[in-house]
């Protein structure tokens, strides 16, 4: 990818919705909500306090990451929809991700 974020900014990938519901029901495109779960492509360096201090970034590049319905800015880089919003715009980190999906 041809973009890097500045500051506290993160550059996230959305996760695609599930295409049927638990019941076996197949949601039709205009009925989906757009995803608020998606993976970490790109990390600032972090944010600077008062008195100039580098703050690093608590996020890796590869995590999944949730984030709100209205979080970030989309654009368009290389040809993926991607979102760039600050590090306070993610609720958080999902671990464990790969077990759920064996399990499921």
């Amino acid at each position: 990818m041809n973009f890097r974020p500045l500051h506290d900014r993160v550059v996230v990938k959305r996760i695609d919705a599930e295409e049927k519901t638990a019941g076996g029901i197949i949601i039709p495109d205009t009925a989906k909500e757009k995803p608020s779960q998606g993976e970490v492509i790109a990390v600032g360096p972090g944010g600077r306090d008062e008195a100039g201090k580098l703050i690093p970034i608590d996020l890796r590049i590869g995590d999944r990451v949730l984030f709100g319905k209205w979080s970030g800015t989309e654009v368009k880089v290389d040809g993926q929809e991607l979102l760039i919003m600050k590090e306070s715009d993610i609720m958080g980190v999902l671990t464990d991700v790969s077990s759920s999906k064996k399990a499921a």
